[in-house]
């Protein structure tokens, strides 16, 4: 699964994730008020993300199957793979290239190495 969405997809996705489980109709009026959709504008877009493995729309009720923080740590997974050939280290070093590293945030980095050593 490809793990991108364009801005309005997204901000779709985030009524889902910040709203689940709800009723189809429901989200048709969340999605009328935040984003001034029509009706048909918001099942074509559910449809889209249930037919990508996003969302669930089961009886009436849609529901995420890929969590907010999964989609997003697979969509930077994506990232560093494709632009920096899967090399996170190539990754920090283009990122901290034009921005130097608080102390706390090299600490929460430390941190992080240190729990996930293989």
């Amino acid at each position: 699964m490809e793990y991108k969405l364009g801005e309005i997809e997204m901000k779709f996705a985030e009524l889902i994730w910040n709203n689940e489980p709800l009723a189809s109709g429901e989200l048709a009026k969340l999605c009328d008020k935040e984003l001034h959709w029509k009706k048909s504008t918001t099942y074509t877009i559910l449809r889209r993300l249930c037919d990508r493995g996003l969302f669930r729309n089961e009886g009436g009720i849609v529901t995420s199957l890929v969590t907010k923080e999964e989609f997003l740590a697979k969509q930077s997974e994506q990232f560093v793979e494709n632009t920096f050939q899967g090399s996170l280290p190539r990754f920090l070093a283009a990122f901290t290239s034009e921005r130097k590293l608080s102390d706390r945030e090299v600490e929460e980095l430390k941190k992080i190495i240190e729990e996930n050593r293989g």
